[in-house]
């Protein structure tokens, strides 16, 4: 993530970063790139998808700042941005940390209550 997930920025960053694993292609595209740098032309070829769709998943992937990307010539290559991706990791982490414990405490709160409201 560009804003590395501050605090002022962390709910749109999230919002961000849900939004660009919510798909199908997007992650196969994380994926391949695993692999190392790849052309766009590549990445057309192995998805088997229209260029103008794979650009519309990449940008909003690069958006997030989970790949990055370079020109040479007319050729665009894209690779993972492996610093954004621990960085989302860790916040994963958290965020999913914080709604078990969340989930786990209002639990709590209603087996202490015996399921009656106050």
């Amino acid at each position: 993530m560009p804003k590395a997930l501050t605090q002022g920025s962390r709910i749109l960053d999230a919002r961000d970063l849900y939004h660009a694993l919510s798909d199908e292609t997007r992650l196969r595209i994380l994926c391949l790139l695993r692999q190392g740098e790849r052309c766009v032309c590549e990445l057309t070829d192995d998805l088997c998808c229209a260029q103008s769709r794979l650009s519309f998943h990449l940008r909003t992937l690069k958006n997030c700042g989970l790949v990055t990307d370079r020109s040479e010539g007319r050729w665009i290559y894209y690779k993972l941005n492996h610093d954004a991706l621990r960085k989302a990791l860790m916040f994963l982490r958290e965020d999913l940390g914080a709604d078990a414990e969340s989930h786990a405490a209002t639990e709590r709160a209603r087996r202490a209550d015996n399921g009656n409201c106050r």
